[in-house]
């Protein structure tokens, strides 16, 4: 649970466009720590948002950051037993985040987090919940892909062999194996070394199998 919550973390961090200060500057730290098991850093990290939102409650970045702080607590609340809590953050943290995404759809810095962490959620959450999240988070990834289709061959290795995995163990996963044959093949033309997915890409087109984890090697940069 933990290495599927640091992936999607991961994944968000690398996402935000700003012209000065990226904002996941200012609290993904924070929120690596907490949703790897540090209760105090996750707390600060929400704190954070929390007072930005203070000041601009329409702060997108800060709303999915602190959505998907929200949704992960959730996590912590089933796991203790506290059921009724555990949904009622499950639902906050979706709202929010999906709010966030409303506000500014056009925001790579907040469709990636969000998107990352509905298709990570939905690896570990059964039946039509899961798959509801997986189609979400596909479409997620699916408009940030157009979005930066213009200039993606001038993103890094590294940027867009995240994303494009994103969306071929997506596919895989929700049982449309052209889909993510689609995918594949896109992952494995990025030949660039920072690809960390290349050797999997190219298994799977031999194979038809994914092979080792699928777990993300960093995060996915917007430039």
């Amino acid at each position: 649970m933990l290495t599927t919550i640091r992936c999607f973390t991961f994944l968000a961090a690398g996402a935000a466009l700003f012209a000065q200060e990226r904002f996941d500057k200012v609290v993904r730290d924070d929120f690596f720590a907490g949703f790897a098991g540090n209760r105090e850093a996750l707390e600060r990290g929400m704190k954070k948002c929390e007072g930005i939102l203070a000041v601009r409650p329409k702060d997108a970045e800060a709303m999915v950051w602190h959505g998907s702080g929200t949704f992960f607590r959730s996590g912590e609340a089933a796991r203790s037993g506290d059921y009724p809590l555990s949904a009622e953050l499950y639902k906050r943290g979706l709202d929010e985040m999906a709010a966030a995404v409303a506000l500014a759809p056009d925001n790579v810095g907040v469709v990636i987090p969000r998107g990352a962490t509905l298709l990570a959620a939905s690896r570990g959450i059964p039946g039509e919940n899961g798959k509801e999240l997986l189609k979400a988070g596909l479409a997620d990834y699916e408009n940030v892909y157009r979005k930066q289709s213009a200039y993606f061959d001038q993103m890094s290795g590294h940027a867009r062999g995240e994303l494009l995995f994103g969306l071929a163990e997506g596919y895989l996963r929700e049982g449309d194996p052209a889909h993510a044959h689609e995918w594949f093949a896109k992952l494995a033309a990025v030949t660039d070394p920072e690809n960390g997915h290349l050797k999997q890409a190219r298994a799977y087109l031999e194979t038809g199998k994914l092979q080792g984890t699928a777990s993300c090697v960093g995060c996915h940069a917007a430039n």
